[in-house]
């Protein structure tokens, strides 16, 4: 899923934690209509790769990281979906209804579980951001920040049947990466991870370790590759196999030798999105992954979804 924006720029509440936002090189407009027909570039990429697209718009003013929704939501092949706490104020304005209702009319949609009611309590994990899942073996990898809470990765993990693994991943000046996503990727047959920024030693072997024990080859990133986003990738299903999307520019920095031991097992499609990361996401952070069952057809109408509040005691409302 995707979202295509009329009205993006780089959020400035969310400039303080994330080394990897970039000042605008543009005017307003200009930088909207950058970031509009980039998403508009990715979406017709994937779909001419047999990659299935839902394309959604935002024409709102006050969401301007609105093109990253990975951070508000992650689906899962059970039937269930997740609903995220996010720091930034303006960032919470992005969870829409509407989206849900599209899911539980195309898939089979078991219940939401809501975790946002977290951020009363300053407790926060955005997503498949925060959360980098392992979901053959069932592991959640997650990066300690400011926006990835360790009291909210177990909490996730004890109502969706993940294993947390835990660790802290630091930039250049020793200050935590602020999404796991950035410094992991995790494939069918690779991981492309930034050991280096990972500086305890223990949980250095630890997170190679549990890698290499998945069956998968460890694509050790360099502090660069890592600025580059060349972490921040996702494996998708296309039309002839296995796709890993990526940026143009993480492309150039992934290299030749970790292209070729990638392209064994995926193939590679490189995005061009420079304005929008700007912002300080990539391709992995613009997609939200949909491993939900098809319905044999789409309802006309979305059913009543159970939703739980999964920040508090269970507790069942009705969407």
């Amino acid at each position: 899923m995707l979202i295509r924006p009329h009205h993006f720029r780089p959020n400035e509440q969310t400039r303080a934690d994330n080394a990897f936002q970039a000042s605008a090189d543009a005017d307003a407009g200009t930088l909207a209509s950058r970031a509009y027909a980039e998403a508009t570039g990715v979406a017709r990429a994937l779909a001419a790769a047999g990659v299935t697209v839902h394309l959604f718009e935002d024409r709102g003013w006050s969401t301007p990281d609105s093109v990253f929704p990975n951070n508000w939501f992650s689906t899962h092949a059970n039937g269930h979906v997740a609903l995220f706490p996010m720091l930034a104020v303006n960032r919470r304005r992005e969870r829409r209804r509407d989206v849900l209702a599209t899911l539980d009319a195309h898939y089979r949609v078991h219940d939401v579980l809501d975790f946002s009611g977290l951020e009363r309590s300053g407790v926060y994990l955005e997503g498949t951001g925060s959360l980098v899942l392992d979901h053959v073996h069932g592991v959640a990898y997650a990066a300690r920040s400011a926006r990835t809470s360790e009291v909210a990765v177990r909490r996730f993990c004890e109502h969706l049947g993940y294993e947390p693994v835990v660790f802290d991943a630091l930039d250049e000046s020793g200050r935590a990466i602020y999404h796991t996503n950035v410094m992991l990727s995790i494939g069918t047959d690779f991981a492309l991870v930034g050991l280096s920024s990972i500086r305890d030693p223990r949980q250095r072997t630890t997170i190679r370790e549990r890698l290499e024990s998945s069956g998968r080859t460890v694509l050790e990133l360099s502090a660069f590759q890592v600025r580059d986003f060349a972490a921040n990738a996702i494996e998708l299903t296309g039309r002839d196999g296995r796709v890993l999307a990526l940026s143009e520019r993480a492309r150039r920095a992934l290299g030749d030798a970790h292209a070729a031991r990638i392209a064994a097992s995926a193939s590679l499609l490189a995005l061009d999105v420079p304005t929008i990361e700007l912002a300080g996401g990539s391709i992995r952070c613009m997609v939200a992954g949909l491993h939900l069952a098809r319905r044999d057809r789409p309802v006309e109408r979305t059913v009543h979804t159970p939703v739980v509040t999964a920040s508090t005691p269970r507790v069942e409302v009705t969407l």
